[in-house]
């Protein structure tokens, strides 16, 4: 029996394999939440197949997504990044990565957790939306607007409000799953 799913992740096996197990999942750690943001202003003005089949090369070249140590990279660190060939190599994106590191733990700082401020914006819960076509499925809602002004406020970069409705998705704060996909109850949180 075939499996049913939603047709963005083509017959490509990397990306089958991140959307059966990973996204739509609701996300609830302050580590794999600096994942996504920091994959996702990278994504900018590229597919997600490119961040995907580099991550590795991410995960290596920003220490494991550790926000931490991000915060704290030197001079040195960019030039190591900016001749980093397993990375996306946009000077812009990786100082803007180094901010979005320091940023990142103010809030932490302020609310105790970033998932503590992040889910905020949709009361702590899933949004689940019913979609039937992959045209259904927006770029940006009122939402994403709202949470790109207000992370913009507190000094992040490359957080518009396209890329913040990517990460909504893939940490689960939206399913966006089609219906008829096996992964839709199981995002919606039922």
């Amino acid at each position: 029996m075939e499996i049913s799913r939603c047709p963005w992740p083509s017959d490509d096996a990397l990306m089958l394999a991140y959307h059966d197990e990973e996204w739509g999942l609701p996300v609830h750690d302050d580590q794999k939440w600096f994942e996504f943001i920091l994959l996702d202003a990278f994504q900018a003005g590229l597919s997600w197949k490119t961040i995907l089949y580099r991550r590795e090369g991410f995960r290596k070249a920003f220490d494991n997504f550790d926000y931490l140590k991000i915060a704290a990279y030197t001079e040195d660190d960019y030039e190591r990044l900016v001749n980093d060939a397993s990375i996306i190599r946009n000077k812009a994106k990786i100082r803007g990565t180094m901010k979005n590191a320091q940023a990142f733990i103010a809030i932490k700082e302020e609310f105790g957790s970033f998932d503590n401020y992040i889910w905020q914006f949709t009361d702590g819960k899933t949004i689940v939306n019913h979609h039937k076509n992959t045209g259904d499925v927006p770029a940006r809602t009122e939402l994403s607007d709202k949470l790109s002004k207000e992370l913009k406020k507190r000094g992040f970069a490359f957080v518009g409000s396209t890329i913040c409705y990517s990460f909504m998705q893939a940490a689960g704060m939206v399913n966006d799953h089609m219906e008829h996909c096996f992964r839709f109850e199981i995002c919606s949180g039922k």
